[in-house]
């Protein structure tokens, strides 16, 4: 035992850290301030040290038939790198200095006893899940004391038991005689970010926080990669927030390769969102600067790049960066050119975009298809249509074929200045090309001819859309607008139906007016009224025009406007709610606990959760914040949308996140409707590969226990497993077919095949609980541990 100890000196440093306190240079775009986007299970007492919610532009969905946008091209999504090696924080992890930690070898110690206990502890502990190993030291609670703690969670990490070590580190803070130790806690930190475990490693860093400590270099520097070697969702958020931290509460001085690393990742995005992290990239630059640190071509190249992309283009920056770039001896490669060029089509610069033209001709480069589309976008601009089109003709004679953006982007062009004959012209050449999707020229197409009134061409393409793509609000409302404007009142009503009875389409405030608009023009009054009541119920907002109509409509049928009233959920709204909140739903309150903001979170890689959230968006489209509302011409759903700040939601934030955790109200007896165990099951809930069903639940053994007798008690027999912070419900065999008749009446058609149970899983929803285990005890002991084991990362 003193020989294997011996080698505990190894963990220590050469000399002790000299903390270098740096204050940067008030930048050019301040540090970004980042919404809790990220999960995390831990209290929020260290947020005075946190910035400042403000929220990030949510990612947009990508489903092909649905949207299409040159953000979304394949070749574009993400910056190409030309030096794949490049500079990665990994390679510094191991020079950077943290604090020494005191404690005793085991011959140092004066009792024999002492000696004895601790190393069959060091010896029985790792060999244990984390209820038994709680067990265990809470049977030798009389003897333990803080030095004994210490030598144990530091014996662990050196024979690389980092998890048992973390395990008795938290049992360590709920003694009576903890105090706390910054370099145990580094040292714990820093292994656990090592080993990516970013969740205990974000746990041990508030800590330090909390007990008014500033974390040390190397805390920050690992917390960040860990967070970067993720590809779970909003981690990226969280290193932008540490990143920001580090420079503004620890007043370090990032490693170079630390700023490289955090700038490739938030170029890495996927789906074109790189493009709002442009203030984060501008305060790493600005840092580099600041500093004194070599700017690799690279980070000139990526930040003229997400200027490009930006709605309005700074284009005196761009012009800055590049004459940077020139003074340090840079030439321009194809990604500025390229992006040059996407700049231009912005506003129509011509000038400057034949310029760059030539200079991608006469690159050794072959110049990509994205850069014919940007030079179509550029002459459209300005009204040269011809141009547009010998550019769309030159694609093909030099690359030998036609991209799927460059046909979307000559019909548009096409249908705006009125040609419609060489419209239809390719889009039967891109029909018959077999490429995907359809959707954006037909929807483009079909918009052209609302506004130049061909209804029977619009019509004949509405139906031809509905046999190669899938259903389409956005196409539906043209139809819907086209049959009202042409009286074709029957047919209106009988779409509009169709829209309301499917989810995946759904009716919103413009189709609405629309079909209003009809009825009142038509004289038919009834119908209009059902309209109007249909509107109130949805609080969807009604024209002021046809607000006008409607008053002398119900005044003659001696009804009274309804005006509009203060927001309250509706029956249906709150039972909805309650089966999210149990699901993992998150509501996030002010520090004075007065207004509280409900935070929907969808999985984008789950089918069912796709088409769920564009419901759950219809249902509270009233509550939610303006950011989050679709605007006109933008049918997509984001994967991540919430609601206003708001006095009505405290009840739900106290029963069921009280101090910024999640709880089971002591009530749920009473609210565990049919309805409420269907909307836990779609958002929160699996069905495995066998067809059981599984819900996840997170809260105390208590809490589980009255979900349980609950369910038993409506003749629901389930079982119970707990894997780290997570409980999950299962409905086994027979179980899960009781279990489904019951919500079925509930359950959103369009899932009800993903989540019948009884039947084979076609999709990839049961991943997270693939390895589940009732007929095994429960990773963590119920009865014996306490809150803070294992976390359930993905």
């Amino acid at each position: 035992m003193r020989t294997s100890l011996s080698f505990l000196r190894l963990f220590c440093p050469l000399s002790r850290p000299q903390t270098v306190l740096f204050r940067p240079l008030i930048p050019r775009y301040a540090a970004p301030r980042f919404s809790p986007s990220f999960s995390r299970h831990f209290s929020v007492s260290s947020a005075p040290f946190s910035a400042s919610a403000v929220g990030i532009v949510d990612e947009k969905e990508r489903e092909e038939e649905e949207r299409w946008d040159f953000s979304n091209n394949e070749t574009e999504a993400k910056f190409v790198f030309e030096d794949n090696d490049g500079v990665f924080a990994d390679n510094d992890m191991k020079h950077l200095v943290a604090p020494e930690i005191e404690v005793k070898e085991l011959d140092e110690l004066p009792e024999q006893w002492r000696r004895s206990k601790l190393a069959w502890l060091c010896k029985e502990l790792p060999a244990h899940k984390a209820g038994t190993l709680v067990r265990i030291l809470n049977a030798q609670r009389k003897w333990l004391k803080q030095e004994d703690a210490t030598y144990l969670a530091v014996h662990c990490m050196r024979i690389r038991e980092n998890e048992t070590g973390f395990r008795v580190y938290k049992w360590m803070m709920q003694q009576h005689w903890y105090r706390f130790d910054f370099a145990l806690a580094t040292k714990l930190a820093d292994y656990m970010g090592k080993e990516r475990k970013f969740t205990k490693c974000r746990e041990i860093f508030d800590d330090i926080i909390n007990q008014g400590r500033v974390p040390s270099e190397s805390t920050f520097h690992i917390l960040i990669v860990a967070y970067l070697s993720t590809p779970v969702q909003g981690c990226l958020d969280e290193a932008c927030g540490i990143y920001n931290r580090m420079i503004q509460l620890g007043g370090y001085q990032p490693r170079l390769s630390l700023h490289n690393s955090l700038f490739r990742a938030l170029l890495n995005r996927p789906g074109g969102s790189s493009k709002y992290y442009l203030k984060q990239a501008e305060f790493i630059f600005h840092n580099l600067e600041t500093c004194g640190l070599e700017i690799q071509k690279e980070i000139y190249t990526g930040l003229i790049w997400l200027h490009s992309y930006q709605d309005t283009v700074d284009k005196e920056r761009i012009k800055l960066l590049r004459k940077m770039m020139r003074e340090s001896g840079m030439e321009e490669g194809k990604e500025v050119l390229i992006s040059i060029l996407r700049a231009c089509s912005k506003d129509g610069d011509v000038e400057e975009a034949e310029r760059t033209w030539i200079k991608l001709l006469g690159s050794n480069d072959s110049i990509p298809s994205q850069a014919f589309v940007y030079k179509m976008e550029v002459y459209s601009k300005v009204g040269e249509i011809t141009k547009s089109l010998e550019v769309f003709r030159e694609m093909k004679k030099c690359l030998g074929y036609t991209s799927i953006a460059s046909y979307h982007k000559i019909i548009e062009v096409l249908c705006e200045s009125e040609q419609m004959d060489l419209a239809e012209s390719f889009m039967k050449e891109l029909i018959e090309s077999g490429m995907k999707p359809l959707m954006p020229s037909y929807i483009k197409l079909t918009d052209t001819y609302l506004w130049l009134n061909y209804h029977d061409k619009l019509e004949s393409t509405f139906l031809e859309c509905l046999e190669k793509c899938r259903p389409n609000r956005t196409i539906y409302s043209i139809y819907l607008s086209s049959l009202v404007k042409v009286g074709n009142l029957g047919k209106a009503e009988e779409i509009f139906n169709h829209m309301g009875e499917n989810v995946t389409i759904g009716v919103n405030a413009k189709s609405c007016n629309t079909i209003l608009y009809g009825y009142l023009s038509s004289g038919d009054n009834s119908k209009a009224e059902k309209i109007y009541n249909l509107m109130c119920q949805k609080k969807f907002e009604i024209e002021s025009l046809l607000m006008e109509k409607l008053e002398s409509v119900l005044r003659s049928s001696r009804k009274e406007v309804k005006k509009p009233v203060s927001l309250k959920l509706s029956k249906e709204q709150r039972e909805i709610l309650m089966g999210l909140l149990l699901g993992g739903l998150r509501i996030d309150s002010d520090e004075e606990r007065k207004n509280h903001m409900i935070r929907f979170e969808f999985n984008p890689s789950s089918i069912p959760h796709s088409i769920l959230k564009r419901h759950i968006h219809d249902q509270y489209h009233e509550w939610l914040h303006p950011s989050s509302k679709l605007t006109a011409g933008n049918g997509d759903i984001p994967h991540k949308f919430n609601t206003i700040s708001h006095s009505y939601f405290g009840f739900y934030a106290d029963q069921f996140w009280p101090k910024g955790q999640p709880v089971i109200p002591k009530l749920i007896h009473r609210w565990l409707s049919p309805i409420v165990l269907a909307y836990w099951y779609m958002y929160g809930g699996y069905r495995t590969s066998a067809g059981d069903i599984l819900l996840k639940l997170k809260g105390s053994s208590e809490g589980v226990k009255k979900v349980v007798k609950t369910l038993k008690s409506k003749s629901l027999n389930c079982r119970v497993k707990r894997k780290g912070r997570v409980f999950w419900i299962g409905f086994l065999r027979t179980d899960s077919m009781w279990f489904w008749k019951l919500v079925e009446p509930y359950v959103l058609d369009d899932l009800k095949d993903f989540l019948k149970a009884g039947s084979e899983t076609a999709d990839d929803c049961a991943v997270e609980s693939r390895d589940i285990n009732f007929d095994s005890a429960s990773d963590s002991d119920e009865k014996g541990s306490s809150d803070y084991s294992e976390d359930d990362n993905p």
